[in-house]
């Protein structure tokens, strides 16, 4: 909830952790861990939501960056809402840097309540519940085997989802990369288009 309401907490990482103590411990229930994880994340991105609306992208942009809203990500947030708008809410949650921003930047760059409720609850389930239950089926398998073997193909489950962890990081931050670019041209192009109307 956290998190989602902006502040840079390893969300992600606790889910994982969760699942796995859940599958290999039976000490938590992985249906209420999904329950409790969705539930915190669709009020932590609403309780953000209204926070950014109320300040306004003037006020983030003044005092984002004690949150690490930076000017750039103040940018791109801009950019990205007003080519994509839900699917940045949708998407965005698994992308690390947007989902702690996104909220905050829905809400600034007043982005219709019902449409913003609708894509955050479907991001939340899917992932709140993707990676609590895909650790927790990942758990299970390993506590199944025993000895070398479960030894061998916990390893190899990790190698995999590291890999595809790694692959994902890389692209995500090329993408943000390439959006970040077309950002401040489409931004110096606005600011071209209001030194010729003042000109004029």
């Amino acid at each position: 909830m956290l998190e989602s309401m902006g502040a840079p907490l390893p969300g992600e990482t606790l889910l994982i952790a969760t699942g796995l103590y859940c599958a290999t411990t039976h000490k938590l229930n992985i249906v209420w861990v999904i329950v409790v994880a969705i539930a915190g994340a669709i009020m932590g991105d609403n309780v953000g939501y209204l926070i950014g609306r109320s300040l306004g992208s003037r006020a983030l942009a003044r005092w984002g960056q004690y949150i690490g809203l930076t000017k750039e990500r103040l940018t791109l947030g801009r950019y990205l809402f007003h080519q994509h708008g839900g699917m940045v809410v949708f998407f965005g949650r698994f992308i690390a840097i947007l989902r702690t921003f996104a909220a905050l930047l829905a809400g600034a760059n007043r982005m219709p309540w019902h449409s913003f409720l609708i894509f955050n609850a479907l991001g939340s389930i899917g992932w709140a519940g993707g990676y609590s239950l895909a650790a927790y089926e990942l758990g299970s398998e390993v506590e199944r085997f025993s000895g070398p073997l479960g030894i061998a193909f916990g390893i190899a489950a990790i190698t995999v989802i590291g890999s595809a962890f790694l692959f994902l990081k890389r692209n995500e931050k090329r993408l943000v990369a390439e959006a970040m670019q077309a950002a401040k041209a489409e931004q110096g192009t606005i600011e071209i288009g209001r030194g010729g109307a003042s000109r004029s």
